[in-house]
């Protein structure tokens, strides 16, 4: 079993060596030397207590202290004074000493309690600090585990909104696919709006934001017979108001789905015009989405070029023309000239 070190610092070979041997004789193991300077030298953590005489040459015991202090020391100090120098204890114990001896030592009995009282104390602070040091791993280990698990939970996340948002496209285009004046329009939609997000700057967000909108933009419809649009003629009043249902209806689907809370306003928001004369909710210039204005040119300019049952279908030039014809009225200035320069140079 290794033996408890005490380091003690005393100018007196008498005093020093006195002390040295009822140490020893108590079983503790001793390093003696003759100042503050080689006591500072000397020290290491592997010591419990440490012994300092006030007055010493070089490095006096209240110098060394406040070294000690410096250097954050937790070992506990205890101060060897004479008789009559108890102001030197009560100054010593102000910077921090962990108690006093006198000399010459009279009483062993007390000496060897305040021995062992300030090995006690130096075995509770190291416990202490093994406590923290734990704790602080614990936590760190807690925390590395969180962000992983967070991390985890994050992906899984992404990829049951992302599998949502497909799945719910995938539905959208299947609706498409049957008629074959409608195949295709929702992937077109897409790549039209993408093209003018990119232009605009939109960032990494927002064009992601659209883009999902843009995939389920007309997902109201699959839940109401809008098969009177495939047959040539003007819609009846009955047959006009329910097809102008589909914004809310798609909206009301995606509610429940808190992640797709702006993609449901832009869908909500797809018919209106920047007049403010469009449908469900008459709203105009700065009340509408931005992002559902590129939404609304994009989704407009392919009904434009695609045929259709009921029309024939305008050339790009054309589709164009009446963009700028309907600019400020139906559309956003700004993104008509965007989406025209994109068209025209592609």
């Amino acid at each position: 079993m290794e033996l408890t070190k005490i380091l003690i610092a005393d100018d007196d070979p008498l005093v020093r060596d006195a002390i040295k041997k009822i140490l020893e004789i108590f079983g503790y193991q001793v390093v003696a030397v003759t100042n503050g300077r080689e006591a500072m030298h000397a020290l290491n953590d592997t010591f419990a207590v440490i012994i300092l005489d006030i007055n010493m040459p070089i490095m006096d015991g209240f110098e060394t202290l406040e070294s000690l202090n410096h250097e954050k020391n937790t070992i506990p100090v205890l101060f060897l004074t004479g008789a009559g120098s108890m102001e030197y204890a009560l100054k010593a114990i102000n910077l921090g000493a962990y108690d006093f001896l006198t000399k010459p030592i009279a009483d062993l009995d007390m000496f060897a309690i305040k021995i062992k009282r300030a090995i006690e104390k130096r075995m509770y602070i190291l416990m202490h600090k093994a406590y923290e040091e734990n704790l602080e791993f614990e936590v760190k280990k807690k925390t590395r585990e969180l962000v992983i698990k967070n991390t985890l939970l994050d992906d899984y996340s992404r990829q049951l909104e992302e599998n949502t948002i497909n799945t719910i496209a995938t539905l959208q285009i299947a609706l498409e696919e049957k008629d074959p004046y409608t195949a295709g329009h929702t992937k077109r939609v897409t790549r039209f709006g993408t093209m003018i997000g990119k232009a605009m700057g939109l960032d990494g967000l927002q064009l992601h934001t659209l883009i999902c909108a843009c995939q389920i933009h007309d997902i109201g419809k699959l839940v109401i017979d809008v098969s009177c649009i495939q047959r040539p003629g003007p819609l009846s009043p009955e047959e006009w108001a329910r097809v102008t249902q589909h914004p809310e209806i798609g909206y009301n689907i995606l509610q429940p789905l808190q992640f797709l809370e702006r993609e449901s306003t832009i869908i909500l928001q797809h018919h209106e015009r920047f007049d403010g004369t469009g449908y469900p909710g008459k709203l105009k210039d700065q009340q509408l989405d931005p992002l559902a204005r590129i939404v609304t040119v994009a989704d407009s300019f392919d009904a434009m070029t695609s045929k259709r049952s009921y029309k024939v279908n305008k050339s790009m030039e054309e589709a164009i023309e009446e963009l700028y014809m309907c600019s400020g009225s139906q559309f956003d200035p700004e993104v008509v000239d965007v989406f025209a320069n994109l068209l025209r140079n592609q």
